[in-house]
């Protein structure tokens, strides 16, 4: 054995390499394991299998020259067992070391409780007193410290080693001690002090002023450093990150990357700012290790979504990544292509992604398909041959998700772009022939039904349409049904032929296609436009879920009263995205509890106050807590606004962030400067130290003038104060009056409209017809752009923006806005706003209609129902 290892040593001097006891790293010792196989076989262990001797020419062809080459994770663990043996044998033991960090070495993923089960294993190896054994176990700790739990209890064993009298354990063992105290004791350190921002400022000055050791807490410091200037909303300048930008220039390659990752999740950096990192990042991209080349392209891909100029200067390293025998990153590098690349490259890309779209799994495809996506907004021009493309990809083999995304594509081009809406279309005709998804298929017939009308050509849409009729189950004929009415009801031509074929539909075996056949077969017949916008291309702006809801509560508690369709939440969203079309369809069949919305949630909470029992059904919240005082005061408090059809609820959400005190019988007393009236005040009882409490307010809206909605309320905190002992928490019994001066409240127009989407806002118009419709011209002074206008327009009236007219095309000096939503007690309103720019402003024309339904009209609809 003794000449063994002397030989050993002596090959391993002639080579320039370490003997084993004197590796530095993991990745040293496998590497020169893996490459000196017949030196590590001279010395193998007794009851080790050995190799024959091949010669140069099997090395270098590189047959069965790596012993460890095909080993299995699952069978080295099984091996570590013999850890648990008396006696140890080291031999034995050393080698299954080996083979561990061989593992870990070439990228083999150890889950957190087999790493912990060997960890706590290989620790009892500190009783033999075999060197090459000890070596072993601290290259073995250094390995698996990150990977591990509670690594830091082999401290212990490690400390005997540092203070003994062997001076070949010394050094190991502090080596191995600093790289699981650096990195755990500095997660402790912050962990006690991450409440305290200037105490975990220190730290980091600290350490970063003094240096460390471990890569491993050097990434942990990037982290700590970026969560605080993410906190702080710090300037470039902070010296946190000028210490993120020096780690760039780490000798540890897991440093430089964490901290160019770092720096490109920080938000809003520049391209300047981007521009270290980015570049090293270009150097990663021609690394010969796969695990940094994938890293490298994935974090520019992420970069390269909002700054892809910054990323233009990796273009040509992304080239040469195109042809990588690893699939994924030659997928990466195409995408962030995609978003760089230039208009002409765009037909070369395309060709050499097809190349390998068969190979690749579909996760990568999505990827590849949101970046098409991404270009088709970019260059509008090549929407055809991306167009192509897409439907080249719909047609082969895929799974759910990625026939989704390819459709979600196709459908924003045609809502982005009005010249590619004819050949979507075609494509998505010829997709349902074959589609195995019912979801998309009705997806798409929803499709058809709303776009297809508006084309030049809109019977050549019919026959597609029908033969999901004939051909295929229950939902989506459901669909093609709904469809075909919509196309009777916007071309006056077709519809004696939609009718013929909607009275074929009427004989159908499933209810569904029964029903609504019969019901749009009715409604179509009548030949009125108001009809056909309110029952088949608009229908219900209600949510769904709320109309379940409701549905099944009146039938609960019988009443004489007929049900109140003004009683359900109105939808915000198209009727058509209220089911999650992610559902498989044989889950989609089986009863599911539907989770309540914020609104529905407030409704019963405001619901148990007996002050607001009267008040009828909600019908807004506002989205957004509004803070009435700044987060660091002694008292914080936020308000939500609760608008009902005669009244407004104002509900305060307040904190007491003094430990001395406790605040009693807290209102909030308001004054108005409109005709609204305060009904009363609904007071929070107790209001201890950090534990939040909610009063009320109760306002009456202006009867006389329903057109005064816009009003500022003074606030003012009245509560009753006690103090109490901070540890203790006992309260005096006698207590003082004390109030607090908060913000002003504004109520504006957006809080009594709540939004609705129309999908067909002509025929919504239409439906309300010229009695109701009013004119006026604005102008917008302060305001210098097209998208500003239009975006202070939608948010000053709270409306929702139909058939994408709030997006501003390019080089337009003109824009109309069409909005919608209904004003508070059911009354429709739509805005049709023309902006143009004038010398020094902005005017805008508005058209408001809106829709009162009288007594005689609502029986009328109603019989007709």
């Amino acid at each position: 054995m003794r000449r063994a290892r002397g030989a050993l040593a002596q090959s391993a001097g002639r080579r320039g390499r370490p003997e084993v006891g004197c590796v530095e790293s993991p990745l040293d010792c496998c590497s020169w394991l893996s490459r000196s196989s017949t030196e590590l076989l001279r010395c193998a262990p007794a009851g080790t299998t050995m190799l024959k001797k091949f010669d140069k020419k099997d090395e270098e062809s590189g047959g069965g020259s790596n012993p460890f080459q095909h080993l299995e994770k699952s069978a080295v663990l099984q091996e570590a067992r013999v850890f648990n043996e008396t006696p140890i044998n080291p031999r034995k033991c050393a080698h299954i070391l080996t083979k561990i960090l061989y593992l870990i070495n070439q990228g083999e993923h150890l889950g957190t409780t087999e790493a912990t089960e060997a960890f706590f294993a290989m620790t009892k190896l500190f009783q033999s007193n075999d060197p090459t054994l000890r070596r072993m176990c601290y290259l073995t700790i250094k390995e698996m410290s990150c990977i591990a739990e509670d690594v830091i209890i082999v401290t212990s064993s490690l400390t005997k080693d540092m203070t003994g009298k062997e001076d070949n354990y010394r050094g190991p063992a502090v080596r191995a001690l600093c790289q699981i105290t650096d990195y755990h004791a500095l997660g402790l350190l912050y962990h006690v002090r991450k409440n305290d921002r200037l105490a975990v400022n220190k730290m980091i000055s600290k350490f970063t002023r003094h240096g460390l050791k471990s890569p491993f807490a050097y990434c942990m410091m990037i982290r700590v450093a970026s969560k605080q200037l993410e906190e702080e909303d710090g300037s470039r300048d902070s010296p946190l990150f000028d210490f993120i930008e020096s780690c760039l220039r780490n000798k540890h390659e897991m440093v430089v990357y964490e901290a160019a990752s770092a720096i490109v999740n920080l938000p809003g950096c520049s391209a300047k700012e981007l521009a270290p990192a980015v570049s090293v990042l270009q150097l990663f991209c021609s690394s010969p290790k796969a695990a940094l080349r994938y890293a490298a392209v994935r974090t520019l891909n992420k970069v390269a979504m909002k700054h892809p100029s910054a990323v233009t200067a990796c273009n040509l390293d992304l080239e040469n990544l195109v042809t990588d025998s690893n699939r994924s990153i030659a997928t990466l590098a195409i995408t962030t292509l995609l978003k760089t690349g230039s208009e002409s490259s765009i037909d070369r890309l395309m060709k050499q992604i097809s190349s390998f779209m068969s190979e690749i799994s579909d996760e990568f495809k999505v990827v590849v398909v949101q970046a098409i996506s991404a270009l088709c907004q970019k260059y509008p021009r090549k929407h055809a041959v991306l167009m192509n493309f897409l439907f080249t990809m719909l047609r082969e083999e895929g799974g759910f998700e990625y026939k989704r995304a390819i459709v979600d594509c196709i459908i924003s081009i045609i809502e982005e772009n009005s010249e590619s809406k004819e050949t979507g279309l075609s494509h998505l005709c010829e997709f349902i022939e074959d589609c195995e998804f019912t979801v998309l298929a009705t997806r798409i017939l929803h499709l058809l039904g709303q776009e297809g009308p508006k084309t030049n050509n809109p019977s050549k849409y019919i026959r597609f349409i029908y033969n999901r009729v004939v051909l295929e189950h229950e939902e989506v004929r459901a669909g093609a049904v709904s469809a075909l009415a919509k196309f009777g009801a916007q071309n006056e031509e077709m519809l004696p032929s939609i009718l013929v074929l909607l009275k074929r539909c009427v004989m159908d075996d499933d209810n569904e296609v029964r029903d609504r056949a019969t019901f749009y077969l009715n409604v179509l017949e009548q030949k009125q436009k108001a009809l056909n916008a309110g029952y088949i291309l608009n229908g219900l702006t209600v949510s769904i879920p709320g109309l379940e809801r409701a549905l099944q509560q009146y039938t609960l508690e019988p009443s004489e009263k007929p049900f109140d369709l003004k009683s359900v939440p109105l939808a915000t969203t198209p009727m058509a995205e209220q089911r999650t079309e992610s559902t498989p369809i044989t889950a989609a069949k089986q009863p599911e509890k539907v989770a309540a919305t914020r609104q529905e949630i407030f409704q019963e909470q405001l619901a148990a106050v007996p002050e607001f029992c009267g008040l009828g059904p909600l019908f807004k919240s506002s989205p957004e807590p509004v803070a009435l005082t700044e987060s660091e005061t002694e008292y914080v408090v936020r308000c939500t606004k609760h608008t009902f059809t005669d009244h407004m609820v104002f509900q305060f959400d307040c904190t007491n962030t003094l430990n001395d005190q406790t605040l009693e019988n807290v209102t909030v007393q308001m004054e108005p400067t409109e005709a609204y009236e305060v009904l009363c005040y609904v007071p929070a009882r107790s209001l201890p130290y950090n534990q939040p409490g909610t009063c009320y307010t109760l306002v009456a809206l202006p009867k006389e003038d329903p057109t005064a909605v816009a009003c500022t309320f003074s606030c003012m905190m009245k509560f009753t104060v006690k103090d109490c002992d901070p540890t203790t928490g006992e309260t005096d019994d006698d207590g003082y009056e004390d109030e607090y001066v908060l913000e002003d409240l504004e109520v504006a127009v957006a809080d009594h409209i709540q939004k609705v989407m129309k999908l067909n806002f002509e025929a919504a118009w239409d439906e309300v017809g010229d009695e109701f419709e009013k004119e006026e011209t604005f102008t917008l002074s302060t305001i210098k752009t097209l998208e500003e206008a239009v975006g202070n327009i939608v948010k000053f009236l709270g409306m929702h923006p139909c058939e994408r007219s709030d997006k501003v095309p390019d080089n337009k000096n003109t824009h109309t806005l069409l909005l919608a939503g209904v004003f508070r007690g059911g009354h429709d309103i739509l805005v049709r706003s023309r902006t143009v720019p004038e010398a020094s402003s902005l005017q805008s024309l508005f058209t408001f209609s809106h829709f009162f339904l009288s007594k005689p009209q609502t029986k009328k609809f109603a019989l007709l129902w």
